[in-house]
């Protein structure tokens, strides 16, 4: 079949709730894809940052190969024998003391919320029923129900309500903003380290230090999303690590089964997670022995492979280059690793057409709130790679 007809197929049998490129992939290795005519492609999108290790890692494949050949679901009314190594692991990599495993980063959000509301009740004292939590304007921390109540992009909410109360919005990145809406109510603060969905927006320096000092002032939980900017992103772990902060509750997920999974998990002290009881929360797929595994060989590949290093030397060589390149169009370059954003102004005429042009030379990236380019490689990435698709993207931002 030729790639219109499987485009075809898909616009006719496929809800139309994503508008990606036209473009057919059918395989992949490390930082490279193959469409079904056999065009070769660099990644720049790594699956929104799920791909951290890089497509089809021998490594984690292995691991899910032996796994699948052995056991992979046994729920949660039986114990296995990968989940315990995988929690005990994640704890000794992280500092933190429980890890409660899901599946999507948006199951592990809404875990993150129920324990944090939990918490309020159970240990600050908070009122049952009227627990607050605040967010971030710009913010994207998934697609349920009431993740998109607390979004402040309409798109999202549109003909899905009602919603759920008790989440109040701040803007991003305005640590006086975050105290003055704390009230007696206040349970939980949570953010993500850069705002990926949002356009890459990073946000002033020691914002999150002064977020982490705000929460304990007001005896509130820092939950942290770094579910794209975490396992190593940005150039370090967490995204959190660059100001030294450590929240009360941190949600993974993405690449922590390298791409060849769905994993997520909330990472927090007994304090916190400790409070969860036998049927308080749960998840069929959850902590099963197939994900466990894959996502125990995933994190070790970070570890082992020097990846995240990685990700801070090529994403400051990435930004350099970006920020020195002369185009008309270009009106600012930021990111931290290999987390890239390039703003584009309004004489661009938007995203879309640079990253359908980029397609065309072999670059896969994506727009994001519409002048936003996102360059997020997997961090398995070489120089010399970077310099590939450096020579594209320079085209495209200079000729286009």
């Amino acid at each position: 079949m030729r790639a219109e007809d499987y485009i075809a197929l898909e616009d006719r049998y496929n809800a139309h709730n994503y508008k990606p490129l036209d473009v057919v992939l059918n395989r992949g290795e490390g930082v490279w894809v193959w469409d079904v005519e056999g065009k070769r492609y660099l990644d720049c999108l790594s699956s929104y940052s799920a791909l951290n290790q890089g497509h089809n890692h021998p490594r984690i494949r292995q691991a899910m190969m032996e796994q699948a050949a052995k056991l992979t679901l046994t729920g949660r009314a039986f114990r296995n024998d990968q989940l315990p190594l995988l929690a005990k692991e994640m704890c000794e990599l992280t500092g933190y003391e429980m890890v409660l495993p899901m599946n999507t980063g948006a199951e592990a959000v809404e875990t993150a919320l129920k324990a944090a509301r939990k918490w309020g009740y159970q240990v600050k004292g908070v009122p049952d029923g009227r627990a607050e939590i605040i967010v971030c304007a710009g913010n994207f921390h998934g697609r349920t129900i009431t993740i998109v109540g607390f979004s402040t992009e309409e798109q999202y909410k549109e003909g899905f309500g009602p919603f759920t109360p008790g989440f109040i919005t701040v803007p991003f990145g305005d640590a006086e903003a975050l105290e003055a809406a704390i009230t007696p109510r206040t349970v939980a603060f949570m953010v993500e380290p850069i705002q990926g969905e949002g356009g890459v927006i990073v946000p002033p320096d020691g914002y999150l230090r002064r977020g982490r000092e705000i929460c304990d002032n007001h005896n509130i939980l820092l939950i942290a999303d770094e579910i794209q900017t975490g396992l190593g992103r940005t150039g370090k772990f967490f995204g959190c690590d660059w100001e030294d902060v450590r929240p009360d509750v941190v949600v993974v997920g993405k690449a922590l089964s390298g791409g060849l999974y769905p994993v997520s998990a909330v990472l927090a002290d007994r304090s916190v997670l400790g409070l969860f009881n036998p049927g308080d929360h749960g998840s069929t797929f959850g902590g099963n022995p197939l994900g466990a595994a894959v996502a125990r060989e995933a994190l070790s590949v970070l570890v082992d492979e020097g990846l995240i290093d990685n990700a801070q030397v090529q994403g400051e060589y990435l930004v350099g280059r970006l920020q020195r390149l002369e185009s008309d169009y270009i009106a600012e370059v930021r990111g931290r690793g290999l987390l890239v954003g390039v703003d584009l102004k309004p004489e661009a005429r938007g995203a879309r057409r640079f990253a359908e042009a980029l397609k065309d030379e072999g670059v896969l990236c994506k727009e994001t709130h519409e002048n936003v380019l996102r360059f997020a490689p997997p961090l398995v990435i070489t120089r010399e790679d970077v310099d590939w698709a450096l020579e594209r993207i320079e085209k495209a931002l200079t000729e286009l």
